[in-house]
Parts: C-alpha cells; structure tokens; sequence
C-alpha cells in the first residue's frame, strides 16, 4: 500500500497562497539550503497528485494542460471537474470522486504518493483519512488571508512529530505522521 504525504509551502499562519492563489516570491522564500532539501524529497516520489487550481498555477509560466509540471519524471494525476485536456502516460485528469480515486490508488500502488496542493483536495482527503503523513516547509511570513492548507476543513487531529529541520533563511521543516486514533 502506497504512503499519502502531504508535502506542501506553508505561511506560519497556515496559508498555502494568498487570497488570489499567488504563491511566488512575495510569500514564499525560493532560494536557500531549504530549496536543495526539497528537491532532493521529490526525488522519493513516485507520483504526484495536485488540485486544478495548483495546477493551473504553472500555466502563467509557460506550463499547458496535458502536461506534466516542474516534476517531470514523476506521474501526475490532476484533480478537476471543470478542467478539460487528454490525459497522457505522464499526466492523468481525474474528473469525479476524488476520495475514491485516491483510496484505490493508495491501495494499488507502492511507494509514496506526493500531495502537493491544494487546500481543498488536502481537506477531503483528510476528511477519509487518506493522508497518512504531512511535511511543511513553514516559511517565515504571515499573510493574514488566503488559501489554507485544508481548505474549509477544521480537522481535530492528533499528529507525531518525526522530524525537524531549520534551515539559515528561517523556513523550518516539521514532518508529522497522522494519527487518526
């Protein structure tokens, strides 16, 4: 059975973007020994699961639908009810049940499933206990407003800390395990 990891920028205020979706360099820090880190983490996954909205978010950078995001040598599975383009062996849209789709994925599938936005999609998932481990690279900033990190959910959830690092910029890297007991 595969490991869902919720992996994801986080503002100390629990904001994955601001009101608008923005998540660039006036929120998140991307330059430091922080950025090496992560790209070495991705390097442990073997898909990657995202919300249209996270998806969309590398249009403005040249990215089109259909196909795969910075992690190209992972499989990505888009989750959209609105979004339309031809799924590929790289970039599969998965329109419908989310939950359902990601329960029979994790069953399936070896290894580690990479989560990495958005909001909502985290919250339902959490909602059915799908989501078996949550690392934040916690930035130093607050914003005030924005797109949390479970979107509407409020989850009362008990968590393992397993990790942590601090890195120079002062973005800090709690991993947790779930535990839905």
């Amino acid at each position: 059975m595969a490991k869902l990891i919720y992996h994801i920028a986080v503002t100390v205020d629990h904001f994955i973007a601001d009101i608008d979706g923005k998540a660039d360099d006036s929120i998140f820090l991307y330059n430091g020994d922080h950025v090496t880190d992560f790209l070495e983490d991705v390097k442990g996954y073997d898909v990657v699961l995202m919300g249209s909205k996270t998806y969309e978010y590398g249009f403005q950078f040249g990215l089109k639908p259909g196909e795969p995001s910075a992690f190209k040598d992972l499989k990505h599975y888009i989750f959209s009810n609105s979004m339309q383009f031809e799924s590929n062996e790289k970039v599969e849209l998965i329109s419908g049940d989310a939950v359902e789709f990601v329960k029979n994925l994790k069953e399936k599938e070896l290894g580690k499933l990479w989560l990495c936005g958005g909001g909502m999609l985290a919250g339902s998932l959490l909602n059915e206990r799908l989501i078996d481990q949550v690392v934040l690279k916690v930035n130093p900033v607050m914003i005030g407003e924005g797109l949390l990190l479970f979107g509407e959910v409020k989850p009362h959830i008990k968590l393992e800390l397993t990790d942590l690092k601090h890195f120079e910029n002062g973005v800090i890297k709690p991993t947790y395990n779930v535990n839905y007991s």
